[in-house]
């Protein structure tokens, strides 16, 4: 596997990134390069507590740690010409506020050889991009949000890749995407690495052990038909692991004034790629009932074949039922979704909303002799409340609380139970 400490490089990088691209560009294009660029920072304060509800000494009782981060991103405009060059930016620091070494594994902190979290830990990369038209080339650190590839930023600072990317709106009603991934800097971590794909739970998928590759090469397109219909494809193969199709829908239908039905449908194909056992079909699907200040949900989700679904290693899967802390993408496992949202602007506080959900799963292969089923669930609350005016505009808390409860073990800490709260502040400030 190959490993590069980035540690120190996140401002480096775009200070490096910013001067190397003013060099390269003619005087006289500044004005667009200069004055179509902005810059901000935001700063995220995470506390995180999952509690195993496990009083046994074999086990990690619980999970619980507090840090501060600070995201520094830079987007230039482009030169004039035929063909613009720009340049992107972003650099990360986060620091520990609290943990000990029988508490880490929140995925906020990295964690060192002795179980313990670093004081600090630090990301960034730089970004060229080139424009034709409606046409985008984008070379080096990327943060791709795809069917086959979901960056997670569900921690203190972002997961990165390095890599190319191309980008198309060159055809009315068509997004095109296509590009190769080579490294990931996950959630947790200052070192840039290869990627595997993940193994965990009752999944059932095998790779040679330690192998790691640095090819992820992706390609697809969403078409809207009209303003309320769409329709997408996308591939992606993870070298010597697995080959993924992907194709959604998306429609919205208006019923009346405030009212619509929105539905997103999901069906992916996932087969090996000469170094695993991947094998599955994974349908999801969400329709939400829109009234007003009200939103109703019911999501479906089946997996089918010898595995689970197949997602790079560290990412987000691109599944309805992949909440915050279960996928429900085990071999065989079906799952069901009851969601509802509430916009409290309908009672005059603009800024404070409310979600609730509930997932339940069974027919998980447990993989054993007998031929036994598993079952889980899942149950989260989020209540987050943005700052509307005032010099605290855009200011924002978010309380999370999710109860998880399984027949059999599934995380780290060999658990079948967890409770768990994040609360989170953020600030994202504008610096021109």
């Amino acid at each position: 596997m190959i490993r590069k400490n980035y540690a120190g490089f996140a401002m480096g990088g775009l200070a490096q990134a910013v001067l190397g691209a003013s060099i390269v560009v003619p005087a006289v294009a500044h004005a667009d390069f200069i004055s179509d660029s902005k810059a901000n920072v935001e700063l995220r304060n995470f506390y995180f507590n999952r509690d195993f509800r496990s009083s046994t000494q074999a086990q990690q009782s619980k999970q619980e740690e507090w840090g501060q981060g600070f995201i520094l991103k830079f987007e230039s405009g482009y030169t004039d010409g035929t063909i613009g060059v720009g340049v992107d930016g972003i650099a990360a620091l986060g620091l520990k506020l609290d943990s000990s070494a029988d508490r880490t594994g929140t995925g906020l902190l990295p964690k060192t050889a002795d179980g313990d979290a670093p004081d600090d830990f630090s990301k960034g990369g730089a970004t060229l991009k080139l424009r034709y038209e409606k046409n985008t080339l984008k070379m080096g650190t990327l943060t791709p949000k795809l069917p086959v590839v979901v960056t997670n930023d569900s921690r203190l600072l972002p997961q990165l890749f390095v890599g190319s990317a191309v980008n198309s709106t060159q055809l009315d009603g068509l997004n095109f995407d296509a590009g190769r991934l080579n490294q990931t800097n996950r959630r947790d971590s200052s070192n840039y690495e290869e990627m595997t794909v993940t193994t965990g739970g009752k999944k059932n998928i095998t790779v040679r052990s330690g192998n790691t590759t640095n090819e992820f090469d992706y390609a697809g397109a969403t078409y809207n038909w009209t303003k309320n219909f769409s329709t997408g494809y996308h591939y992606g193969q993870l070298d010597d692991f697995y080959k993924q199709h992907y194709l959604t829908v998306g429609w919205t239908l208006p019923i009346a004034e405030g009212q619509s039905l929105k539905s997103d449908i999901r069906w992916a194909k996932s087969t090996d790629d000469g170094g695993s056992n991947v094998d599955n079909k994974a349908f999801n699907a969400m329709v939400t009932y829109n009234l007003g200040y009200h939103a109703f949900g019911v999501g479906y989700q089946k997996m089918s074949g010898d595995t689970g679904f197949a997602y790079i290693n560290g990412t987000d899967p691109y599944l309805v039922n992949y909440i915050q802390i279960l996928d429900f993408a085990n071999k065989d496992e079906k799952s069901w979704q009851a969601r509802y949202d509430y916009n409290f602007a309908g009672l005059g506080i603009p800024g404070l909303t409310f979600m609730t959900r509930y997932v339940k799963g069974d027919n998980v292969d447990l993989l054993n002799a007998s031929g036994d089923e598993g079952k889980e669930w899942e149950r989260d609350t989020d209540i987050a409340y943005v700052v509307q005016e005032g010099a605290l505009k855009g200011f924002g808390i978010k309380w999370r609380n999710a109860t998880t409860r399984s027949d059999f073990a599934r995380n780290s800490a060999s658990s079948n139970k967890a409770d768990e709260n994040r609360l989170i502040l953020s600030y994202t400030m504008p610096l021109w």
